[in-house]
């Protein structure tokens, strides 16, 4: 069980069971822009969102790299996660091996539908502008990069709305 207590007073906040929480050390937090939700980075390899007012998990996002850093599209269904090796082992491995990109996940099915390369060490911070159309990333390797979505970022969502009404309708049918 993980407790959570009020630093102030000591009072126990919440107790939650192991198996929803992450199992190695959180890296990053972030919150949604109307507050309701957060999600968390760790170093098990998932990211996972959370309901701010229960402290419930919601969705878990599993990837094959420690996750350094998340955030929230403010306009968009998706979340970005961030990471790869540990920087130590950078200089001894390719490139590619250490898995330096910025993965896109859509926040309520759970998929992969995007990535964006292009640091050549681990992303340790990542924001989405507050307009949704481009994010920044910030690797080890000591360089910040704004990326702007291109059109098809856009389309993306109407994609997955089309394929979120059809699962929700087989869903009610079924």
């Amino acid at each position: 069980m993980h407790a959570r207590t009020d630093l102030t007073t000591g009072q126990l906040l919440k107790e939650s069971d192991k198996e929803s929480g992450h199992h190695k050390t959180i890296s990053s937090l972030s919150k949604s822009s109307d507050w309701s939700h957060f999600i968390t980075g760790s170093l098990d390899k998932s990211s996972k969102l959370w309901d701010t007012r229960t402290l419930t998990l919601i969705k878990t996002y599993v990837t094959e790299r420690p996750v350094n850093a998340v955030d929230i599209s403010p306009t968009h269904d998706t979340v970005v996660l961030g990471g790869g090796q540990d920087a130590m082992n950078v200089t001894m491995t390719d490139r590619r091996a250490g898995k330096f990109e910025a993965k896109f996940y859509h926040k309520i099915l759970q998929e992969e539908i995007g990535g964006v390369k292009g640091h050549f060490g681990p992303i340790n911070a990542l924001a989405f502008n507050p307009d949704g159309r481009s994010f920044s990333s910030g690797g080890e390797d000591g360089y910040v990069r704004l990326h702007h979505f291109d059109s098809d970022y856009f389309n993306i969502k109407m994609l997955f709305e089309t394929q979120l009404v059809q699962f929700l309708g087989s869903d009610v049918a079924g």
